[in-house]
């Protein structure tokens, strides 16, 4: 994805989400992310630029973070519809939150791990990537288990449990699931565009 059109799309998003959210305390939760994401990219985007592939699926991931900020998880009017319309007991676009937070970093770590030679074999890979995804969400819920510990009350819109007592339990079994499917779906692409990315690299040396 070209540089100016990712810029352009995720501040057009971010600013968006910062007009006049549900709560400015749960936006700023939800949102802190997808700046820290940020400004990764713009950190790492010389020496170590990605694929299109991975940039996409961080605007994606950022997206979704910053929709969910301005609404919170468990308000965003279409998934409300959907809850209205099939009878789900609850909002559940926290949960598409939870899928992508395994089937966006599996593809980054992927890269990374390919890219840096960290593991060659492609099983192992796989499986220490589903790891590394199932660890980021597990710490995830810890961040939230420390804002509502820190925040009292004033954290419920950003825990988004809406009364699932197996809440926790179903967001890093998402997370899990993301990963899987992730690698399954995606990896053939990636690899094509890793290899263009070789070449590229190759032909400007």
């Amino acid at each position: 994805m070209k540089r100016t059109i990712w810029i352009v799309i995720f501040f057009s998003v971010f600013i968006w989400s910062g007009i006049h959210p549900k709560d400015y305390f749960t936006w700023f939760l939800e949102v802190f992310p997808a700046l820290m994401g940020f400004i990764a990219v713009a950190v790492t985007y010389k020496k170590f630029k990605l694929t299109d592939l991975t940039y996409t699926l961080i605007l994606i991931h950022c997206m979704i973070l910053m929709i969910g900020g301005h609404y919170t998880y468990a308000e965003v009017p279409l998934f409300d519809w959907l809850r209205d319309y099939f009878g789900f007991e609850r909002n559940n676009y926290d949960k598409v939150g939870h899928f992508a937070q395994g089937f966006i970093p599996a593809i980054i770590a992927r890269e990374i791990f390919i890219r840096k030679s960290v593991i060659k074999g492609a099983s192992w890979r796989n499986f220490i990537i589903v790891c590394v995804c199932l660890a980021i969400s597990a710490f995830y819920e810890l961040i939230e288990w420390w804002a509502a510990l820190l925040a009292g009350g004033t954290a419920e819109a950003f825990l988004g449990t809406q009364g699932y007592v197996w809440d926790t339990q179903s967001d890093m079994a998402l997370a899990l699931s993301g990963a899987i499917l992730s690698l399954m779906f995606l990896s053939r692409l990636h690899d094509k565009q890793l290899r263009e990315m070789s070449w590229d690299r190759g032909r400007t040396e």
